[in-house]
């Protein structure tokens, strides 16, 4: 395999990544029937059986067992007819999910683990540490963890609604350097291929810009799977902002780990910095409590790496409270940063665009350094 960074692929390679998350979708894993496509899964594994030789370490984020549960338990529409239908095909796949990729890693000599997590382990700070700590002393003992949203107790208020996104946080929470997600699709294209057959793949994507955004919709080619290219550049923009590089890739053909490390066919998505660990997690955090609007004097202050002031505050949406998680919209409606408010919604609204010195008169009580102070606040 390529061993020198003009290769993208090599990238993801061993020598260049430590640690790698590897996502793969529903539709690689299960055939149309319900069923394990086992010979094709075989070869995956032999590929992250090399790299794990190599040295690195890996975390599987795996797809599939509603589609496998489903199947066992004969339930109509592959198991998404209803909640309480996803739930038990969950249940009754994951198990027959996790037994299938601890079978497989064991040939080759290779501990498998399961973590089985919800949005609120991820969103909420504390038990983000707890999820990073346990997925940290698992790769260094050489253990492969295989991790998938736990849908046996998932509701629409607490999910990942699909994989692509948790894959992309469980690699924030592990400080992995790269993020591959094998898909029924081979990358990022001008256009969504099934209905335009000029459209050419994107190799590269440097910056995540509304040109970039506005080349996906939220189809899959399968229909099998819950995430599209929507939910997949959102897992972009999320490994990105801990310093991740992440892959879309197909992962279609036999060896589709190998395949990728040797050609580089997909799209990269290159991170433009890296982020403090505390900074990438409001980053990729996918649910916050309220948003604040600013004007353009703010926006240039945030992009110079200062605090947000209410002076530059506009409106606020949402009831918050301090320490909670909110947005920050620029003037044109764009999202532009995140971090944790320094008022409740109530304080905040008496004090939008108002100047420092009249804080205390307003409020009755010494004002805070900032609205949002640098440090607990990230660009997006």
């Amino acid at each position: 395999m390529v061993a020198d960074l003009t290769h993208d692929g090599a990238r993801f390679a061993a020598p260049h990544c430590p640690r790698l998350i590897v996502k793969v979708g529903s539709s690689l894993l299960v055939d149309p029937a319900g069923a394990i496509r086992a010979e094709w899964l075989a070869t995956l594994v032999a590929d992250i059986a090399a790299q794990h030789k190599a040295g690195q370490q890996i975390a599987i984020v795996s797809s599939g067992a509603i589609a496998l549960g489903a199947r066992r338990l004969k339930l109509p529409k592959g198991g998404r007819a209803s909640l309480e239908d996803a739930q038990a095909a969950a249940a009754t796949g994951q198990i027959a999910l996790s037994q299938i990729w601890a079978d497989l890693l064991a040939a080759h000599g290779i501990v498998a683990a399961q973590m089985l997590l919800t949005l609120d382990d991820l969103e909420d700070r504390r038990r983000y540490l707890n999820a990073s700590a346990t997925l940290d002393r698992l790769l260094t003992l050489g253990v492969i963890p295989i991790i998938n949203e736990n849908d046996s107790v998932a509701t629409a208020e607490i999910r990942f609604g699909d994989n692509d996104r948790l894959g992309a946080r469980v690699g924030q929470a592990a400080g992995a350097q790269g993020v591959i997600l094998l898909s029924d699709v081979d990358g990022l294209y001008t256009a969504n291929p099934m209905d335009d057959p000029s459209a050419t793949l994107i190799p590269r994507v440097e910056k995540l810009d509304p040109a970039i955004l506005a080349m996906a919709d939220g189809r899959t080619a399968s229909g099998m799977g819950s995430g599209g290219m929507i939910s997949k550049l959102e897992a972009a923009r999320i490994a990105n902002s801990a310093g991740a590089a992440l892959v879309i890739a197909s992962g279609k053909r036999p060896h589709p780990l190998a395949h990728y490390l040797d050609t580089a066919h997909g799209t990269i998505f290159l991170p433009e910095r890296g982020s403090r660990a505390r900074k990438a997690w409001l980053a990729g955090r996918m649910r916050v409590t309220g948003r604040v609007h600013i004007d353009a004097g703010a926006a240039d202050a945030l992009a110079q790496g200062k605090s947000l002031l209410a002076a530059g505050t506009t409106a606020i949406e949402g009831a918050f409270e301090r320490g909670d998680v909110i947005d920050i919209v620029g003037p044109e409606g764009q999202r532009v940063a995140r971090g944790l408010a320094e008022y409740d919604n109530g304080d905040a609204a008496r004090i939008i665009g108002r100047r420092k010195d009249e804080l205390a008169a307003i409020l009755g009580y010494a004002p805070r350094t900032a609205f949002i102070h640098r440090d607990h606040l990230v660009l997006l």
